[in-house]
């Protein structure tokens, strides 16, 4: 008896206080008065980040989203109690992540929001999912869209506070629609040592917004297609990031500056594919309402190619095809861009 009471203790202790904790989300089987486990998850994002944001201890924490449909009546936030560091992280991803075997667009869970405006940080806006934690980690999901039309901005992922470092976005899809439920920016975040790769962003008016403090970020493996604004609004400072291997195709610009200056960016924008793009680089004029272009931008670009033939994977026909905004061509497909790793 006083064996199994220690050991029970024991179990205890490692459970508070140990290496990882898991909570599992099931729109279909779950309910929000489960325990959360794999055999009685919980229902909904918003319950699981409560109490995960409650849990203290040390050691990483993850929550696993099953296939299903998502909807976010407000925001979500991720902010633990518990702190993170190099060798620990907040984890957010699907249950059957791209690359499985047993992966299909159908189990990529779907996240949209209903939210009117619940951030009045710069300016009144809807947000998704905020982050107000480092190291976090989001991965193997699909965000559409805001179908509030009271909402004129909306943010799936944010990330507002720019002291906080470390957001990695890896193996995620952006979808929006301008007519129905609109995306002004797929990943707005301040902070230092942001990380997208192997993401896709489609018909997103802007797909990445990179303003302050955010020395260090890194945008790899990426597909950008048909941002109606830009791919990417970016700070004009001159700070140190790396930009590889993406592929960004019919968008109305490819870089735009906040400000009314020609940026500098020494660090190159390497071995990608850009491609029927309207414009490289311009700033936003207050005045005019618009991004205007600036002629000859001081940006570095290595091995920046133009490919005619790129053509994206879209859904004429009943289901979505496992490579559904990717590319039909060889091209497109050889720098590895877009969520399949393999």
């Amino acid at each position: 008896m006083k064996s199994t009471i220690i050991t029970l203790l024991l179990s205890l202790f490692i459970l508070a206080n140990g290496a990882c904790q898991e909570y599992f989300v099931d729109a279909v089987k779950g309910k929000d008065e489960n325990e959360g486990s794999i055999n009685s998850p919980l229902k909904s994002i918003p319950k699981a980040f409560e109490l995960a944001n409650g849990l203290t201890g040390t050691g990483n924490i993850t929550i696993k989203i099953m296939p299903g449909t998502y909807v976010l009546e407000d925001k979500v936030v991720i902010n633990p109690v518990r702190r993170f560091n190099d060798t620990t992280m907040f984890t957010i991803e699907a249950y059957v992540n791209p690359d499985e075997e047993a992966w299909t667009p159908e189990k990529m869970p779907v996240i949209l929001s209903i939210a009117g405006n619940n951030s009045t940080t710069l300016f009144d806006h809807s947000v998704g999912f905020l982050v107000a934690s480092e190291n976090v980690h989001v991965n193997g999901l699909k965000f559409l869209g805001n179908s509030n039309q009271a909402v004129s901005y909306y943010y799936p992922l944010t990330k507002e506070d720019s002291t906080l470092a470390k957001l990695k976005v890896t193996q995620c899809v952006f979808i929006g629609d301008k007519e129905s439920s609109r995306i002004q920016g797929g990943i707005w975040a301040h902070g230092p040592m942001n990380v997208i790769d192997h993401c896709v962003f489609y018909e997103c008016r802007n797909a990445v917004l990179f303003f302050d403090n955010v020395e260090g970020f890194e945008i790899s493996n990426t597909i950008i297609a048909r941002s109606y604004e830009s791919a990417f609004w970016w700070t004009p400072k001159n700070v140190d990031f790396c930009f590889n291997n993406n592929v960004i195709v019919d968008n109305s610009n490819v870089i735009v500056s906040s400000r009314e200056s020609n940026p500098k960016y020494t660090s190159p924008l390497r071995n990608s594919i850009f491609e029927n793009n309207d414009g490289l680089v311009g700033f936003w004029s207050r005045d005019e309402g618009a991004v205007v272009p600036i002629e000859s931008p001081e940006i570095v670009l290595e091995n920046v190619r133009e490919e005619s033939d790129i053509s994206i994977q879209e859904n004429y026909g009943t289901k979505f095809e496992k490579d559904h905004l990717h590319f039909h061509s060889r091209k497109g497909r050889s720098l590895s861009a877009g969520i399949f790793r393999k």
